[in-house]
C-alpha cells in the first residue's frame, strides 16, 4: 500500500495571518480579577512583540462580556479568510451543572455550545480554543471538529476548582524551553506540553492533589486526551500550529523575502509529522523513502533562509 504525502507538489506554500481573541472572564474577587487579567495581558505583550503582522484582540475586567466576545468573533468571520488561523484563549472561571458548560463573564455567561456556533461562523480552516477555565473539561466535546484544536485545563466539569494552567500557558509564549524541537517557534502542541508538565510541577511543589489535569484534542472527535501521540491519531494538527516565532524564525517572518521560504521551511515540518503519523499504516521502505525526500528539501530551505 501506498501513501501519498500531500503538498509536496506546491511550488510555495502559502502565508497565513493569525487572528487571536483572548479573554479573561469574571474573577468573583479582586485576587482573581487581577491574577485573569495580568495571565490575559501577558499573552498579548508576548503576542504583540513577535506577531506583528497578526490580528489580536484582548478582553478584561468588564468589557469581558458575552456581547463584546460575541463582536469580536463576529468581526474575524468578516475578516479572516479560510487560510488564516484563529486562536481563542479564554481565562477564568467555569462552571457545569451537569448538563451545560459556561464561560463566567459579567453579565450572562456563554455556554460552550454559544462559542462553538459562534467559531463555526469564522472562515479560518485552522482553528486553536484554548479554555484555561475550571470546568473547562465539559466544553471539550461541543467546541470539537475537524479542524479545531480544542485544549482544556481539566478533564471534566466536576474539576471545579480555580485552575493554574493559564499562568503556564502564558509562560510557555515567552520561554525557549518550550520549543522542545528547537526550530525557533512555538506550536500549539508544544505550549500544550509545557504548560501541562508545569502545572504538574506547581501542585507537587505545594504538596496538594492536582485538581486541574489538562486534555487535547485535535482529531474532531470530542475525546481528549493527556498524551497526544500517533497511537491515538492526536496531536498532529497541534504540532503544526505555530503560535509564535522567535530568534532568526521571527526575523525571517518579518523579511518579505525569506517569508515564503519560511512558510515552506514550516509546511515541510508539517508534512514530516504527517508522514510520521502514518507510518504505521506504510510499508517501512515507502516510509523511509518519503521522510528522506522530506529531511532533504527541509536542509535545502533551511540553508537558503541562512544565507
Amino acid at each position: 500500500m501506498k501513501i501519498v504525502v500531500l503538498g509536496l507538489s506546491l511550488a510555495s506554500a502559502c502565508w497565513a495571518a493569525t487572528c487571536f481573541l483572548t479573554v479573561a472572564g469574571l474573577g468573583g474577587e479582586p485576587d482573581y480579577e487581577q491574577r485573569f487579567a495580568g495571565w490575559a495581558k501577558a499573552i498579548e505583550t508576548t503576542l504583540r512583540a513577535s506577531r506583528a503582522e497578526a490580528r489580536l484582540e484582548t478582553l478584561t475586567g468588564a468589557a469581558a462580556t458575552r456581547e463584546n466576545l460575541k463582536a469580536a468573533l463576529q468581526r474575524f468571520a468578516r475578516d479572516c479568510g479560510p487560510r488564516d488561523d484563529l486562536v481563542v484563549m479564554l481565562i477564568g472561571h467555569g462552571s457545569f451543572d451537569g448538563f451545560e458548560y459556561k464561560f463566567n463573564v459579567p453579565g450572562p455567561d456563554v455556554t460552550a455550545e454559544e462559542l462553538a456556533a459562534l467559531l463555526d461562523k469564522v472562515p479560518a480552516q485552522r482553528q486553536l480554543v484554548v479554555n484555561m477555565t475550571s470546568a473547562s473539561g465539559a466544553s471539550l466535546a461541543p467546541l470539537s471538529r475537524p479542524g479545531r484544536i480544542v485544549i482544556t485545563a481539566t478533564k471534566s466539569g466536576t474539576e471545579k476548582n480555580a485552575t493554574v494552567f493559564a499562568r503556564y500557558w502564558a509562560e510557555a509564549l515567552r520561554d525557549p524551553a518550550a520549543d522542545t524541537d528547537k526550530n525557533e517557534a512555538i506550536s500549539a502542541l508544544e505550549a500544550f506540553r509545557y504548560a501541562q508538565r508545569k502545572t504538574a510541577e506547581f501542585y507537587e511543589a505545594q504538596k496538594r492533589i492536582a485538581t486541574e489535569h489538562a486534555l487535547l484534542d485535535d482529531s474532531g472527535r470530542g475525546e481528549g486526551v493527556r498524551t497526544p501521540s500517533a497511537e491515538d491519531a492526536q496531536g498532529r494538527l497541534a504540532a503544526s500550529f505555530t503560535l509564535l516565532r522567535f530568534g532568526a524564525a521571527q526575523e525571517a517572518a518579518r523579511d518579505p523575502e525569506k517569508r515564503k521560504l519560511l512558510a515552506r521551511k514550516e509546511q515541510l515540518e508539517q508534512e514530516i509529522d504527517r508522514l510520521k503519523y502514518q507510518k504505521p499504516a506504510m510499508p517501512l521502505e515507502e516510509y523511509r523513502r518519503q521522510l528522506t525526500a522530506l529531511l532533504v528539501e527541509l536542509a535545502r530551505t533551511q540553508e537558503a533562509l541562512e544565507k
